[in-house]
């Protein structure tokens, strides 16, 4: 069959995400002062809806895992789940997360403890700081991923619908000019949030390899690394695009988790295991009981240093996660046909939950054994550089360069197989839900996130990078609610069926 043709929808959505690669490379600190001046007066103005949002999110999931609506199928009646649990769950597990736990593992809890030592002792600091590392990569990221991932997935397989976002709304409000006008404009808007929010991952990818590779050879200035690294990573996940590998990029993607928790339970049986699981059952204890109240937290009353902490970081994340949510939901929604609602649920947000707080209470927990117990040699690198904190916790064990080259291998085949996935939905998206959009279209979309990539790596400061994938999500705050309206709509019809 002829593949799809370029669609105006991809042509204008090429022409934006280039437009901003364009800009970020000319000029990548003007790109940085909008966004983080457009970002700041979103922050300033709607940080509590944003927060009433995610946790409203959250408390949705709790009530369709519990209700009658739990029961249904995403697929007819009897479909039976592609996957086995376990090879479902542990797909999961690379979604989402990938780079960013390498990169933030220890690095994220001791930047919030340096803040939160400013008005707390240090102990009760530490414990908060694992708190709001946990409330940041906890229930309310996955439940964002996983109500666009069951909208995704529900319209696709139950009503027959595309993978795509205006799928919902075209399906529940019917074939009108103006439905297929919002569903159009809901298809370019997550495409421009994956490719930006994909391009910040692939520099901080570069960021975190550079590091790494700087200091197992022996260099000072990792800078000079930047471009090579740039260009072997653009090299290697060009050559999968043109090609369906599919199952291979399946299995870098396994490997490199299966490095990532290899490296942790390293860490957790040669460091101070019992001061690490202390941290772990304490810090998962205060986070169940914690997590629904800070949900609403908005930093209200504080001064302008908590408050913008809290911008930077929290309400930073819950966009990040709106922002990928496009590319992350309708990847759980591929490996979850059908599955129940209720299955679904409670294995895309508790799973990898529970993953999460191992992994941070793991590395943060090394973070804080440093700075409470010893020298706090790991909080002066991180104040200085957060690409280098990961590196330098390694170098303090046993194998140390054993476990950096393996953290630079791991870091390069998230980025790699994460790159190759979001183009793959780009062109998919990009040609009107095409599962198996041509190469040329694929390598176009490749060459794009390359830029903005690039774009993003000239920028050089990580919370800028942030602020403009915060930006391109923005209209996701008011997207998402649309969504789940449509979803609820959809279901109470099926109730009466």
């Amino acid at each position: 069959m002829k593949p799809a043709s370029p669609s105006p929808l991809l042509v204008i959505a090429l022409t934006i995400s280039a437009a901003i690669a364009a800009w970020g490379i000319v000029d990548p600190q003007g790109l940085g002062r909008l966004a983080s001046a457009a970002v700041a007066t979103q922050f300033n103005s709607r940080g509590w809806f944003i927060m009433l949002e995610v946790s409203g999110l959250l408390f949705v999931t709790l009530y369709l895992a519990l209700s009658r609506f739990g029961d249904i199928r995403l697929g007819p009646d009897g479909a039976e789940p592609e996957f086995s649990t376990p090879a479902w769950i542990a797909m999961l597990f690379a979604a989402g997360m990938g780079v960013g736990l390498l990169f933030y593992g220890a690095a994220e809890p001791l930047t919030h403890f340096e803040v939160l030592r400013q008005y707390n002792p240090d102990p009760m600091a530490a414990g908060h700081a694992l708190f709001i590392t946990y409330l940041n990569w906890g229930f309310h990221a996955w439940a964002i991923y996983a109500i666009v991932g069951l909208v995704i997935a529900y319209f696709a397989y139950r009503r027959g619908r595309t993978l795509l976002l205006s799928a919902p709304v075209t399906d529940t409000l019917g074939e009108a000019r103006w439905t297929k006008s919002l569903g159009w404009v809901f298809d370019l808007l997550s495409i421009v949030a994956i490719a930006v929010g994909l391009a910040g991952s692939l520099a901080m990818g570069v960021f975190q390899i550079q590091t790494g590779l700087a200091g197992l050879i022996g260099i000072d200035s990792p800078g000079v690394l930047t471009l090579p690294v740039f260009a072997l990573l653009c090299v290697a996940y060009i050559i999968p695009l043109r090609r369906d590998l599919g199952e291979g990029m399946s299995l870098l993607s396994n490997i490199a988790m299966l490095i990532a928790v290899g490296m942790m339970v390293y860490l957790l049986i040669l460091g101070p295991t019992s001061f690490m699981m202390d941290g772990i059952v304490s810090g998962f204890g205060r986070y169940l009981f914690g997590v629904f109240p800070a949900g609403f937290s908005t930093a209200e009353f504080f001064d302008d240093i908590i408050v913008d902490w809290f911008h930077g970081w929290t309400l930073n994340y819950m966009i990040w996660w709106l922002a990928w949510s496009p590319f992350v939901g309708i990847f759980i929604a591929r490996i979850s046909r059908g599955r129940t609602i209720r299955e679904f649920l409670v294995g895309v947000i508790v799973a990898p939950t529970l993953f999460s707080i191992l992994w941070f209470g793991i590395f943060g927990g090394l973070g804080f054994y440093d700075t409470l117990r010893q020298d706090g040699t790991l909080s002066a690198v991180n104040a200085e550089n957060l690409d280098a904190t990961t590196f330098a916790l390694l170098a303090k064990f046993p194998l140390g360069g054993v476990t950096q080259i393996a953290t630079v291998l791991a870091a390069f085949l998230f980025v790699v197989t994460s790159v190759v996935s979001a183009g793959f939905t780009l062109a998919m998206i990009g040609t009107g839900g095409d599962e198996n959009p041509s190469p040329r279209i694929r390598t176009i979309w490749g060459i794009i996130l390359g830029a903005l990539g690039l774009a993003m790596i000239l920028v050089g400061d990580i919370s800028v990078v942030r602020s403009i994938i915060a930006l391109s999500a923005m209209a996701f705050v008011f997207i998402v609610p649309i969504l789940v309206i449509c979803l609820f709509k959809s279901l109470s019809r099926e109730d009466r069926t």
